[in-house]
């Protein structure tokens, strides 16, 4: 029995160094803030045939899919919501993105879960799921108090080559 425990300890102690060594001469992969950002805990990313992407989404334990996105360098959540014509963001959102209503923008009258709110019409430069990316976004400003989440809205999926449910997960290819 006492060889086995010296085997077992010594066996620990080389995985322990020979993960220490793959990350000193880089062989673990690239380091942290190089690695994409993932779209939410419970996605994934695959290639597909042809070059495209594919981005599989689970279900949370809401049964809602929910996403990170990100907009001018910076990560925001979403819910997928394929019942929404226009990606929607909170007005907290809006602010810490830095993203402002033009002068001269519209504003929509937009049916929410909460009822009719007015909202400003805005376009994003882009939004990134995952590896998916969609350019030049129309979007709307929701608010204060009136958008609980922000909302990855039709405005977005359309956009893909196509985005269906199958066993559970959003599967979502571009």
């Amino acid at each position: 029995m006492r060889p086995l425990a010296f085997f077992c300890v010594a066996l620990l102690l080389f995985a322990g160094l020979a993960g220490e060594l793959a990350s000193r001469i880089g062989l673990d992969g690239p380091p942290a803030e190089q690695a994409p950002a993932p779209a939410s805990p419970h996605a994934e990313a695959k290639p597909a045939r042809g070059g495209s992407e594919i981005l599989f989404v689970a279900r949370d334990t809401g049964g809602h899919f929910g996403v990170d996105a990100v907009i001018g360098g910076q990560r925001v959540p979403f819910i997928v919501d394929t019942g929404a014509s226009i990606v929607a963001l909170t007005s907290e959102t809006a602010a810490r993105l830095d993203i402002a209503p033009a002068l001269r923008g519209r504003r929509l009258r937009i049916q929410t879960a909460n009822g009719i709110v007015e909202a400003d019409s805005v376009r994003l430069a882009s939004i990134r799921v995952g590896p998916l990316e969609v350019q030049d976004v129309e979007a709307v400003i929701v608010p204060r108090g009136r958008l609980g989440q922000n909302l990855l809205g039709m405005s977005f999926l359309s956009r893909l080559t196509r985005y269906e449910f199958r066993s559970g997960s959003l599967v979502m290819e571009q």
